[in-house]
């Protein structure tokens, strides 16, 4: 899913906009916890709390309608962002007078724990917002925002919005008169980005003016306002492509911001991206700890394979050289079982259905009813960043769908390229793929969260917690029987972890050392036995990113902890499926308040 890259900073500053009409949830049909009682005092002051939010979001509803458009509020389809200085200032003055007014007009003794927790929540986001924009200074800085906001303002009204189709085109051709208006103002803001976001914004920026040139209308589809859709491109084009040339010949001679954040900053960031509770060094002293203990278990897995790979030769010397190349080389073999590039979308659909049986048969959670996932081939112009993705319907509008898409390698890939991506997405890989993004991972737990009763929890999720979850169902349906204790599958559930156990160490000595790429490249490829082409990747993206790619090995972790505690205090009555919707039933919480939350709801009864 787009959690996997982007969703914790698109959460982070996807505040916005409410649509009033659809804050009841809809026909799906999930378990509910039995709520915890409050006094009428506490009802009252809940409610002031949700009135102050509402009156937060419509304002700044007001400044970013594109914030409003992701969320699932419609009103304002027809408006678009103003990226100049003036408006920036002012969603900043918002936040910041938001921050100073929540403590006078909300009394938070007065209110119930599970309000006192959405105060904090929101509180603590304000705070991020303000420091994110004081430190890290995005609008002058990144240049992908940009060409980004200039395809998301129209594609989002395409893929998930319940509206009419010609309501949408509509919409879109309001949106679209403003997109050259916005190019400019967001040029001018631009001082001096980081090199490597520079070179990024390039590539993005080619493939927003081939989305106004060919694959808006592909998406689409018949409509009787496609020629005017096609008139109202080609402003567009021409602005983007005079963007080009700014970005290749202006902007990227004068790119030469450190992307480094440096230790100081990255620990206070830390702190306050993730709300995990924990520091960034003591994030980095379990990864590396983890590091070794993941090298044993895929030790052990690769023992019992090497018989089925290599019949007629000696498993490699018990060194530290000779366990690497045993790990490796059983891992091309299982990489060798891959499907065909226009398999990979059936091949989903396959999985998805085995994993909703077998998540019933074991009574591992209640899966939502009707199922809202379409599982689709990725489109085109999105291929070549990742495999899988889900795109979660928006949590003010409950009726939409969640997409898992799934990419072929693009087109245009070269052939020894490809078949290095689909040995690297093998059989075994896609099944942890679809538990990880859909069953019972994102797509599952995000449709719970959408349908939590308070607003605060279902607009500023917590991406640790997300990811957490996602990556602790991918151990856990194993665990449980899933797969039948089949070892290729096995080894790829513990490459899978390997990746976020390394990202996070990446992450960490990228910022806070003066780790270089090859360094990085090693780490990658050696440590975490990712191919070169995907580490050389992995590498950009630590450069355009700090802290994001520490939330899957935090997240995981304290879910680990949480279920290790409270099995142990629960003995023989420990229901595994109670645990699950206990956790689900808490909406996309800060991993730091799951164990008082998840308690309170199992004394509660299922």
């Amino acid at each position: 899913m787009k959690w996997d890259e982007m969703r914790l900073s698109t959460i982070r500053t996807a505040v916005g906009g409410l649509l009033l009409t659809a804050l009841i949830p809809g026909t799906v049909t999930l378990p509910v916890q039995a709520a915890i009682p409050r006094s009428a005092e506490q009802v009252s002051a809940d409610q002031s709390l949700t009135t102050f939010f509402r009156g937060y979001l419509e304002a700044d509803f007001q400044l970013s309608p594109l914030r409003a458009s992701r969320l699932g509020d419609h009103r304002f389809d027809h408006l678009l962002d103003d990226l100049s200085v003036e408006s920036r200032a002012q969603r900043v003055d918002l936040v910041r007078q938001t921050l100073k007014q929540l403590p006078v007009e909300v009394n938070y003794t007065q209110l119930s724990r599970e309000g006192q927790i959405d105060f904090e929540i929101l509180q603590h986001r304000l705070s991020l917002d303000l420091w994110i924009d004081e430190h890290e200074k995005p609008y002058e800085r990144d240049p992908r925002i940009v060409s980004g906001l200039a395809t998301d303002c129209v594609y989002v009204l395409f893929t998930q919005s319940t509206l009419p189709l010609e309501t949408n085109v509509t919409h879109a051709l309001a949106r679209m008169k403003q997109v050259p208006a916005l190019v400019a103002s967001g040029r001018a803001s631009l001082k001096n980005p980081p090199r490597v976001l520079t070179e990024t914004a390039i590539r993005q920026n080619r493939g927003a003016i081939a989305f106004y040139e060919s694959e808006l209308f592909s998406m689409v589809g018949e409509t009787p306002q496609r020629e005017a859709l096609r008139a109202a491109s080609q402003p567009i084009i021409e602005a983007l492509k005079q963007h080009q040339v700014f970005l290749e010949n202006e902007l990227l001679s004068r790119a030469t911001g450190d992307w480094r954040i440096g230790k100081v900053h990255f620990s206070e960031k830390l702190l306050m991206e993730l709300d995990a509770g924990v520091t960034a060094d003591e994030v980095l002293r379990e990864a590396e700890a983890n590091l070794l203990e993941t090298h044993r278990a895929m030790l052990l897995v690769a023992r019992q394979l090497w018989g089925r790979y290599f019949p007629d030769e000696p498993l490699p010397p018990d060194d530290e050289e000779g366990r690497r190349a045993a790990i490796r080389r059983v891992i091309e073999q299982i990489g060798r079982d891959h499907s065909q590039p226009n398999e990979l979308a059936r091949d989903a659909i396959t999985t998805v259905a085995d994993l909703k049986k077998f998540i019933a048969d074991r009574d591992i959670l209640a899966l939502p009813e009707p199922d809202r996932c379409r599982i689709i081939e990725m489109p085109e112009f999105q291929r070549g960043n990742s495999v899988a993705f889900l795109d979660s319907a928006p949590p003010l509008d409950t009726s939409a769908a969640s997409i898992y898409a799934i990419s072929p390698p693009p087109k245009d890939w070269e052939p020894a390229r490809s078949t290095s991506y689909l040995s690297e997405y093998n059989r075994q890989m896609l099944r942890i793929l679809t538990i990880h993004e859909a069953y019972p991972g994102h797509y599952v737990q995000l449709e719970y969260a959408n349908r939590h009763p308070s607003m605060i929890r279902r607009i500023l999720g917590s991406g640790v917690y997300a990811e957490g979850w996602a990556n602790y169902c991918e151990q856990m349906i194993l665990d449980q029987g899933y797969g039948e204790a089949d070892l290729p599958l096995r080894m790829m559930q513990l490459k899978f972890f390997l990746r976020s156990i390394a990202n996070s160490i990446l992450d960490h000595q990228m910022h806070c050392t003066e780790m270089t790429d090859d360094e990085a490249l090693k780490l990658l490829v050696e440590d975490a036995f990712q191919g070169e082409g995907e580490a050389r990747l992995k590498v950009i993206r630590s450069k355009q990113s700090s802290c994001q790619l520490s939330t899957y090995f935090v997240g995981r972790s304290a879910f680990m902890r949480l279920r290790r505690d409270v099995q142990r205090e629960l003995g023989t009555n420990f229901q595994l499926g109670r645990f699950h919707e206990a956790i689900l039933d808490l909406g996309t919480v800060p991993v730091k308040y799951m164990p008082e939350l998840v308690r309170a709801r199992l004394n509660s009864g299922r």
